[in-house]
């Protein structure tokens, strides 16, 4: 592929295009990249999002996390550093000039094998920053991109300069002017690091009752310490986040199972069938049975 930026981008988004012949995200043969290509304007779609890098090439995106928008096209990458509970909408794409983009997914310690060849300076004691940010893609990052790309035309390469190309991808983005908040979250002690604890112990539970001073003992941090660095880190409260999953669950119960409205509020965690319709209506747009009839009827 050619080192013009230009014509680096409308080569991978032309590679992107013949690997992917339908709608969706796509697997490849290298592990944890993803090529995705839709089409069509999307309906807004909830699900958590593992930490990862997603460069678009062609066409543009929206993703909410909280309350805060994320708009992002050609040219920039979204990086999402821990487990967030997000709604992501295709807002461009046609069948001429299909969403086309690139999709790495990354481990805390990836990034932390990295930074220990670089000879980093630690700093544990800085405020968390928010895990998700969107930034323009520098040369040397789309460069390293382009290469790993290319490497699904010549799979017998794989095994050995994917792991390497993959590396160098994260030293770019950690390189980056927002690479500081994907440090942070590696950091082992550090306030990003905690607050990623309590992420993954919301995660794991997120059907059971909790009491803020559990979190914060997990933290090892005060009460009002947790909450000013947990809504620094995504954006919302740990009872907002959970009350994301819990939601998100559901809806996907209810698609996959076709089961009862009040059981799954039950199972998600819901002691009350009136509250988790109420603010199922108030995060998807309609009641539960509505939503899911409508979701049906549009997939089917």
């Amino acid at each position: 592929m050619s080192n013009n930026p230009y014509k680096q981008k409308h080569e991978l988004a032309k590679l992107i295009e013949r690997l992917s012949k339908q709608d969706g995200v796509h697997p490849t043969t290298i592990p944890s990249l993803f090529l995705i290509r839709e089409s069509i304007i999307t309906e807004p779609i909830s699900r958590v999002n593992e930490p990862s890098f997603c460069i678009i090439l062609q066409g543009e995106k929206e993703v909410l996390l909280g309350e805060e928008r994320f708009l992002y096209g050609p040219g920039h990458y979204i990086v999402a550093s821990v487990d967030l509970p997000v709604t992501g909408q295709v807002i461009k794409a046609s069948a001429d000039s299909p969403y086309l983009a690139f999709k790495l997914e990354f481990t805390s310690s990836q990034v932390l094998e990295v930074l220990n060849g670089t000879g980093f300076k630690t700093g544990q004691g800085k405020n968390a920053k928010r895990a998700m940010y969107v930034s323009k893609v520098e040369p040397s990052l789309l460069d390293a991109v382009v290469r790993l790309a290319s490497l699904l035309d010549t799979p017998k390469h794989i095994p050995v300069l994917a792991p390497l190309l993959k590396k160098e991808i994260l030293y770019w983005i950690l390189q980056g002017p927002h690479g500081e908040a994907l440090e942070q979250m590696a950091l082992e002690g550090s306030n990003a690091s905690r607050i990623r604890e309590v992420i993954d112990h919301i995660i794991n539970n997120y059907e059971e009752s909790f009491r803020i001073e559990e979190l914060a003992e997990i933290a090892n941090m005060s009460v009002s310490s947790l909450h000013r660095h947990f809504k620094e880190v995504t954006a919302m409260s740990p009872i907002q986040f959970q009350k994301q999953l819990r939601l998100q669950e559901a809806r996907r119960l209810l698609l996959a199972e076709s089961t009862d409205v009040a059981d799954v509020a039950f199972r998600v965690g819901y002691e009350s069938q009136s509250q988790f319709s109420r603010e199922y209506s108030r995060m998807f747009g309609f009641p539960p049975r509505v939503d899911i009839n409508r979701m049906r009827e549009q997939y089917i």
